[in-house]
């Protein structure tokens, strides 16, 4: 039954992980090679399918399908067609249910990989240095993922499995909207906890709050005039970085002490509004025609994404009476996250669970993280009331140039879970 795991099956379990180190690490490799940025995840889902199939488990394809999700709270508007991008699930049965249930989630898609050029060795060709394995995703979230699935992998090489349901989503867009986590999370039925191990930032970190995150993109549309007539037209790149200079004020507001939730205390400058892209102009010698920026703009707690989204609005409206921008045209469109800031429920048995485990498989503790970026386990938390456990390996560079991960603690993470997924859940003999 859930509670206290016997120290036979315990040790059992542990050595199962161990045994399965090397595995664990090539199965990594596997995943980073799969160069799963935005439209391009297909390698990755069909590899988690593989992986699935491997632990005796039947994987299916839960389609994200905006006009069935629009309605919802946590919908965020799409960047690109969903079509060929089906999330991939799994779920183990019990053959007699006497434990909870629970969800191991995780997101395979990836941001870009930046400058290739200016990467120690190619982002998607995994390279092990100093027991931290490089590249592209490899820490944002491959690991963990790896460590869920090495964790179930391990209770059956010990000759036991959960006696719950345990539910395994593998899904898209984390990165750009979550909307492949909300399809998979109404697709399938509630369980009873949920652990998502995404990583740490730099050690291994239990989540405890979230921000969260509006998308905003501006297209500025000038009159184009040859360079010698400059001052006839209306340059739509110097136009479009006005507008993005106006939400530096806006920036230092959303960061003013009273602003800040509790959770967040200490944390220096928790609401980032970031420039994230930029394109636009035709010819060195021309006024610019065009530009499109995209923007990310962080909620804190006790706002909302569609308080931000009006703010973001007020603010575009305001930076079109700059005398810089007369003649210019001005669009405002909202594609991507439309997400609510989070606080998860620390104080819930599963966080509990998970923390008491890692601290009996590393002797360590977990370290509170109050995330400036935004997970998945918003959906469960918002939206299901399901508690969520939100914890995973150290991880360094993310989103950045040379990301890496650290093999010793995906390992501690592998162990953690599978601990606290047996106990959990139960255990019978597999």
């Amino acid at each position: 039954m859930n509670g206290s795991l016997d120290p036979g099956a315990r040790r059992a379990i542990l050595d199962a992980v161990d045994a399965l180190r090397e595995d664990s690490i090539e199965t990594l490799k596997r995943l980073v090679r799969c160069p799963s940025t935005l439209g391009n995840e297909q390698s990755a889902l069909n590899e988690m399918a593989r992986i699935y199939e491997g632990l005796g488990l039947a994987p299916r394809r839960v389609p994200t399908v905006p006009a069935e999700l629009a309605s919802h709270p946590g919908f965020s508007p799409p960047l690109i067609s969903y079509e060929g991008r089906d999330n991939v699930v799994a779920v183990h049965h019990p053959r007699e249910r006497r434990g909870r249930s629970l969800t191991l989630q995780g997101h395979v898609d990836v941001v870009p990989e930046g400058a290739a050029d200016m990467w120690a060795t190619p982002p998607y060709e995994p390279d092990i240095r100093d027991g931290r394995m490089y590249g592209r995703g490899a820490g944002d979230m491959k690991a963990g993922i790896v460590s869920y699935v090495t964790a179930f992998k391990a209770m059956r090489l010990a000759g036991l499995q959960p006696a719950a349901e345990v539910q395994m989503q593998s899904v898209i867009e984390e990165e750009c909207s979550g909307n492949g986590a909300l399809a998979a999370m109404l697709a399938m039925q509630k369980t009873d906890a949920v652990i998502i191990p995404e990583p740490g930032p730099g050690l291994d970190a239990l989540y405890t709050a979230e921000v969260g995150v509006v998308w905003a993109w501006v297209t500025v549309s000038g009159r184009p005039a040859h360079v010698r007539d400059m001052q006839a037209g209306v340059n739509a790149i110097e136009a479009a970085t006005i507008i993005a200079g106006a939400f530096k004020e806006y920036e230092r507001e959303m960061n003013d002490g009273s602003r800040i939730h509790p959770a967040f205390r200490g944390v220096n400058h928790p609401v980032n509004v970031n420039l994230g892209t930029i394109e636009g102009g035709e010819w060195n010698s021309s006024v610019a025609t065009r530009c499109r920026i995209g923007l990310r703009v962080g909620v804190m707690m006790g706002y909302t994404a569609a308080q931000t989204r009006a703010d973001i609005e007020r603010l575009v409206e305001q930076a079109k009476q700059h005398e810089r921008l007369r003649g210019a045209v001005v669009k405002l469109e909202f594609k991507g996250f439309m997400a609510d800031p989070c606080v998860f429920d620390t104080d819930a048995e599963i966080v509990r669970l998970a923390r008491r485990s890692y601290a009996e498989v590393t002797g360590g503790s977990l370290r509170d993280y109050p995330a400036t970026g935004l997970t998945d386990g918003r959906f469960f938390t918002l939206y299901q009331d399901t508690p969520v456990a939100c914890f995973g390996p150290d991880a360094v560079d993310i989103h950045g140039i040379d990301e890496n991960v650290g093999l010793e603690s995906m390992h501690g993470i592998t162990r953690t879970i599978a601990l606290a997924m047996a106990e959990w859940c139960g255990i019978e003999k597999a």
